[in-house]
């Protein structure tokens, strides 16, 4: 067979072209296909939303029906993923809908071996009076140099990497209220 350079240029031009145009065609037929027969997903309510997995903050379009999450896809207007998401993300659901999933609060008191199930305002109120009195235990108001600088060593902090920008805001402002100076977050770890 004798192919010339300009012979081989159209048809893989050629090639290129139809497999674009019906990878496209074919696409667009099977989302709208599923999503049609899907009833839940039909009705659901979208939000937007991060994925909680790793530092990289992922945007999720995250759909619920009747409590439950019955569809989860990557947000296409989201700078960072633009609608890819990885496999974890992909299975993000399985966190709402894992039959091991903790849903109350579990105490273990020192030195024992059980979990014993609280109450939420008891769960409150015990990391409420521990966070005050470990900041007190090591608040100091001035240095050895007479400055003010109202600060606690005894406590510090890891950010997570599920928070978007507004809920890492707003979690400073409270630590730095709080007088914390080891502030560190997930991203930079």
């Amino acid at each position: 067979m004798n192919v010339t350079r300009r012979d081989f240029i159209k048809i893989s031009g050629a090639t290129v072209s139809g497999a674009a145009l019906g990878g496209l065609g074919l696409r667009g037929t099977a989302i709208a296909g599923t999503r049609k027969g899907n009833v839940a997903i039909k009705y659901a309510k979208e939000s937007t939303t991060i994925c909680p997995y790793c530092a990289v903050g992922c945007g999720m379009i995250v759909s619920a029906h009747l409590g439950k999450v019955v569809n989860i896809e990557g947000d296409p207007d989201h700078p960072i993923n633009e609608g890819s998401l990885c496999s974890k993300a992909q299975a993000v659901r399985q966190v709402s809908e894992s039959e091991w999933r903790i849903t109350k609060p579990l105490y273990r008191a020192p030195r024992s071996a059980e979990w014993k199930e609280v109450s939420w305002d008891w769960a409150y109120n015990e990391i409420a009076k521990r966070v005050k009195k470990s900041r007190d235990a090591g608040f100091t108001k001035v240095n050895a140099n007479n400055q003010v600088v109202n600060r606690t060593d005894t406590i510090a902090s890891v950010g997570s990497a599920a928070l978007d920008n507004e809920e890492c805001y707003v979690l400073q402002k409270w630590l730095r209220a709080l007088g914390l100076v080891y502030i560190e977050h997930q991203a930079r770890i």
